[in-house]
């Protein structure tokens, strides 16, 4: 319960906080069009266009001020797979047949152009993108982590049998013991050792995925902050939850004991809301993973970007003066994410785990 009200006070924190800043925001964005409007020589900062390109995936990584090229794999029906780096579609520029528009990839005409429709959109075919982006990176490094620390952690029990932890011991195996003896044990019951794998893997994945992206200049990965990453991890479950489901879990949902003959025939409406109920878990393990982590990135990317929109709109003097605001929030911020990256891989395992119960539970006749 504690936990649970830690979570509620940090959403609730970072809400308050993003509505304030998406205020005022758009009033610097305004201040800030009319200033342009004066002055076509200075395009001025643009917030929202850096904070969306660091919460959203795209086909290159920064780190600092270098940016690294990222893979591009393509496939099409006429020419096959198609292989090489994003930085030859930078800037709008056509390479062997494609070209590159708000990190999407379409097919270029005969005279190596794009059409656009009377609305300015982009009418043109889209190859089957495979390309490693960003995210899939992250992903990629997440993983390489995981399988680094537990097969060295794993190494080192063969070595030192029945002997006291150390060194990355000594600091992972508490966690996985937390894993086991207050998520697993308590929500699933006797049959816990059958999805305790799944639960440590789903735990240090997005624990360490959020942890990598509070990292500040290696790349801005935002790996469980991406939506279809986060469906993924949800659906996981969803499928082990509905796989593993027992009779008794199946005839609560279908025909609901204990409900009077009235709200089942001849309208079932409590399968209709058994039934949304169930449709609805991967949707709300999606949702509150998804939106925590990216709202924290754009909270701390807000208060960064407020320093250069004082100095567009009032010279060096505003951005130093609000710097030191901006920089005491932005680490406040920082330490709320920290509590938050371990906070939303404990949520994300704890209903995987209260789900798992719930299908494996056994109802006894009184």
């Amino acid at each position: 319960m504690q936990q649970f009200n830690i979570q509620h006070f940090t959403l609730k924190l970072k809400s308050a906080i993003l509505t304030l800043f998406m205020l005022i925001m758009t009033s610097f964005s305004a201040t800030a069009e009319q200033s342009t409007e004066n002055n076509h020589e200075d395009k001025g900062f643009n917030a929202g266009e850096l904070i969306m390109h660091h919460v959203m995936d795209n086909h290159e990584i920064h780190i600092g001020p270098l940016h690294i090229p990222l893979p591009i794999i393509l496939y099409s029906k006429e020419k096959g797979f198609d292989f090489f780096m994003s930085s030859n579609l930078t800037h709008g520029s056509s390479y062997n047949g494609y070209a590159m528009v708000h990190e999407k990839i379409y097919h270029v005409g005969a005279e190596g152009e794009l059409t656009h429709d009377e609305h300015g959109h982009v009418v043109a075919d889209r190859p089957l993108d495979l390309s490693i982006t960003k995210s899939v990176f992250g992903m990629l490094l997440t993983m390489g982590i995981m399988l680094f620390v537990f097969i060295s952690i794993s190494n080192s029990y063969k070595k030192r049998e029945r002997m006291a932890p150390q060194g990355m011991q000594s600091f992972f195996e508490p966690l996985i013991l937390f894993v086991k003896d207050e998520i697993a044990k308590p929500s699933i019951g006797k049959k816990y050792q059958k999805f305790l794998p799944y639960l440590l893997t789903i735990f240090f994945f997005i624990w360490i995925g959020n942890m990598l992206g509070l990292i500040p200049f290696i790349g801005g990965f935002n790996v469980t902050g991406n939506i279809a990453v986060a469906l993924v991890l949800a659906l996981f479950t969803f499928v082990i939850t509905s796989v593993n489901g027992n009779k008794d879990y199946w005839k609560h949902i279908y025909n609901t004991p204990g409900v009077p003959w009235w709200l089942k025939f001849p309208i079932p409406l409590m399968f209709f809301i058994e039934f949304i109920g169930f449709i609805s878990k991967p949707v709300v393990l999606t949702l509150r993973l998804f939106a925590n982590i990216t709202a924290g990135h754009i909270i701390i990317l807000s208060f960064v970007s407020l320093i250069f929109i004082f100095n567009n709109l009032y010279g060096a003097g505003g951005g130093y003066g609000v710097s030191i605001l901006s920089v005491a929030f932005s680490i406040f911020m920082f330490a709320i994410e920290l509590l938050v990256a371990f906070l939303q891989a404990y949520v994300f395992t704890l209903l995987s785990a209260l789900y798992f119960g719930s299908a494996v539970e056994e109802h006894h006749a009184h």
